[in-house]
């Protein structure tokens, strides 16, 4: 068991834009961030209980009624609007307010006390010029032991992810990514961006490709027990 929660818990989860005021096209990277959210709201219809909306120019936020997809969410919204960089503040706790489905306007709640601080958390570390500095963060309510070491764990680890994913060159990243949508074969990834099944293995073996996955899958089974049980 990752967590205790003391109530009902639901995961929120506040993107953010990198740089977004440099950006040249601004309007062309909000309609397709609206497009992309579109996308995820029906995709990830099961998983959500307030659809992703965009909430400032640069911000948008949803509310998930378990922590299954959160990954696979976020890792979707990063391949979708790259190169355009997002940081992401993932908060687990209640919400104390009514919710409306079609929009994650206007509810509050632990869930989203703490995704907005680990967002903060993340601009300051890169106002700290730390290098490396991580694209997503996570913190969850209670105030125990159990949920701040297991808090603790997984940041370290989306703090290695960060790293990772800085190294990959623009072929890697391509490759990992067909590999993470597809979740299949070396073989079907050189088939689709036809190259050889060789050149897929280098660019995996030197974007660190597997150390990465089971990093990614680690997270994403300790966020799976958020919401898992009725409480």
């Amino acid at each position: 068991m990752f967590f205790i929660f003391k109530d009902k818990p639901f995961v929120a989860i506040i993107g953010d834009i990198k740089e977004s005021k440099k950006i040249e096209n601004r309007n062309e990277v909000q309609k397709k961030l609206r497009q992309v959210l579109t996308e995820i709201n029906e995709k990830y219809d099961n998983d959500i209980y307030s659809r992703f909306i965009i909430t400032l120019g640069d911000e948008f936020q949803g509310l998930l009624c378990n922590g299954a997809n959160t990954m696979n969410i976020i890792s979707e919204i990063e391949r979708k609007m790259y190169p355009v960089k997002i940081r992401f503040g993932v908060g687990a706790g209640a919400i104390t307010t009514d919710v409306s489905r079609e929009m994650s306007i206007g509810a509050d709640g632990p869930a989203y006390y703490k995704a907005r601080n680990a967002l903060e958390t993340l601009k300051d570390n890169e106002k700290k010029k730390q290098k490396n500095a991580s694209a997503i963060g996570f913190e969850a309510d209670g105030h125990n032991r159990h949920n701040n070491g297991t808090e603790i764990m997984i940041n370290t680890i989306l703090s290695l992810l960060t790293a990772i994913k800085d190294s990959w060159s623009d072929r890697q990243r391509e490759i990992i990514w067909d590999m993470q949508e597809h979740n299949d074969s070396q073989v079907d990834t050189a088939g689709r961006l036809k190259i050889k099944q060789p050149a897929v293995q280098k660019s995996l073996s030197k974007g660190k490709y597997y150390a990465y996955k089971d990093a990614l899958d680690t997270v994403g089974k300790a966020l799976s027990e958020i919401g898992e049980q009725d409480v």
